[in-house]
């Protein structure tokens, strides 16, 4: 089969929201200590108030962050947030169960919103529901969001910052039901907790938007919690990770499993509003994805994967998947910002971007507006699949095969109107492909050229380093005929001007 794609502006999805460009900052290796924050770098990079890294803040920057979820992660589920607040002196250092360290505490609550203040970014906080007691999650919500004569806001004043910092985003717990965390539980368990927690949560502050503990999005965990949850929460998270095992069509064909996740949590979501008589918004905060191999990046070793490009298509893959369930998929929190399965790697002297800032970087900059249906035919992989029931899917269901096209598309319609922006990832390793584009009926390319940004190298497994970076973006004007001649193993995106024609 050769590749077509169709794009029909009239087809529209949704508006592609900003925030499933996030970021994620957990106490785990050198995200926190040693890459944003070093106080006293050795070659001066840090800002001698702050400790901030300040070429790792620059270099964030470039990904047009909005949102930052903080502190784990597993790291959360035995943290004490009141160590990390009040004189740095005087902040007892603890052990740490999640990832077997031991955590100073220099950097806490106070450090993460001046963070996230110099990004220009809202901060997302993840409540311990580990360790952690009711009573510490409402005085953490009191340090950070209370205006009140009382106490915590109090303490929070003592401590220099007079103003509340108005958290909008707070989750009830992370990863409960995995085995490796502390305060583990069942999902009714779980669920019932949740249900206080989130209750006495907005009697304190009404106005905040809390984002239930949710699995992969299609396990029986997700069915449960939102049946009880739903009508307290306005988001269920997902966490998925995907894995390369050497293979690199294993790597870029895993994000399907997201997408299917994201087809199922929809139902269920659905359901439990339909169960509960409910009228109201609930969608999906995706906030842990990433391509990670555990094997090959231990988290216990700080889980520094140095990606290639096959990583970095697969991201890309990833992104798509976002864009095309903007209807559901309002945030997304790549998982993590710095060093720790990264785009971004550190030394005292300085950094580099892997390959996967770049796909990253330009879908935050450039895939915004509204998201089209595209359809897209294209020659299909019959291979092996990580998780397997991807291609069993394919296989027994008889559907149009969406999830394994090395052709993998998606499109966005500027806000403007003028403009429309087309993602091509060419999954396959070694073929290349000619693409028609074609465009709906009332729709018509104004000008004779493209823009074009490609990253692509020859070698998949080229990766960047201290010796430099061989996969970057690279731009181009071409003549547009119709068609596009896409590259193997190849990440693309076109911007096309357009005129709409009104009937």
């Amino acid at each position: 089969m050769s590749p077509v794609i169709h794009i029909d502006p009239a087809r529209t999805i949704s508006r592609v929201d900003p925030r499933i460009y996030s970021g994620f900052t957990e106490h785990m290796g050198r995200c926190i200590y040693g890459g944003i924050y070093e106080p006293n770098n050795p070659n001066s990079l840090s800002d001698p108030n702050t400790g901030f890294r300040k070429d790792v803040l620059d270099v964030l920057r470039e990904l047009n962050v909005p949102i930052f979820r903080y502190p784990g992660g597993n790291f959360v589920s035995s943290y004490r947030w009141q160590d990390g607040i009040g004189p740095k002196n005087l902040r007892p250092r603890r052990p740490e169960l999640a990832w077997l360290t031991e955590e100073s505490n220099q950097f806490g609550t106070d450090e993460f919103m001046q963070f996230c203040k110099e990004m220009n970014a809202e901060p997302y906080i993840c409540l311990n529901m580990g360790t952690g007691t009711l009573e510490d999650a409402l005085a953490w919500l009191e340090y950070c969001n209370s205006s009140a004569n009382t106490h915590y806001a109090n303490l929070r004043r003592a401590n220099g910052h007079p103003e509340p910092y108005n958290v909008k985003y707070w989750s009830l717990g992370n990863e409960v039901w995995g085995p490796w965390q502390v305060g583990q539980m069942e999902s009714q368990d779980y669920a019932k907790k949740a249900f206080q927690w989130a209750k006495a949560l907005k009697l304190l502050d009404p106005k905040i938007q809390l984002i239930s503990c949710g699995e992969t999005g299609y396990s029986d965990w997700d069915r449960v919690t939102l049946k009880k949850l739903v009508s307290l929460v306005d988001y269920h998270s997902i966490h998925i990770y995907t894995v390369s095992e050497g293979n690199h069509a294993v790597n870029v064909m895993g994000p399907a499993a997201a997408e299917k996740a994201l087809d199922i949590t929809k139902s269920l979501i659905d359901l439990a509003k339909i169960e509960a008589e409910l009228d109201k918004q609930v969608t999906v905060c995706f906030d842990e994805w990433n391509v990670w191999d555990p094997v090959r990046a231990p988290g216990e070793a700080g889980a520094e994967e140095h990606y290639d490009l096959s990583d970095a298509l697969a991201v890309a893959s990833w992104l798509n998947v976002f864009v095309r369930k903007a209807d559901i998929v309002k945030i997304a929190c790549i998982a993590q910002s710095v060093n720790v399965i990264s785009p971004i790697i550190t030394s005292p002297k300085g950094l580099f971007r892997q390959t996967t800032f770049y796909p990253l970087k330009l879908f935050a900059t450039l895939m915004h507006g509204i998201s089209l249906d595209v359809h897209v035919a294209s020659p299909l992989y019959d291979g092996k699949t990580v998780p397997d029931w991807i291609q069993k899917l394919e296989t027994k269901t008889g559907g149009d095969h969406k999830l394994t096209k090395y052709i993998d598309v998606s499109a966005t319609l500027s806000e403007s109107g003028d403009e429309i922006r087309v993602v091509i990832v060419n999954k396959h390793a070694t073929d290349a492909y000619v693409v028609p584009i074609l465009f709906g009926p009332a729709c018509k390319v104004v000008g004779e050229t493209a823009k074009v940004y490609e990253v692509w190298s020859p070698d998949l497994k080229d990766r960047n380093g201290w010796d430099g970076e061989r996969v970057q973006t690279v731009e181009k004007e071409v003549s547009w005929t119709g068609e596009y001649s896409v590259r193997e193993h190849s990440f693309q995106l076109l911007v096309f001007k357009i005129a709409m024609q009104i009937y």
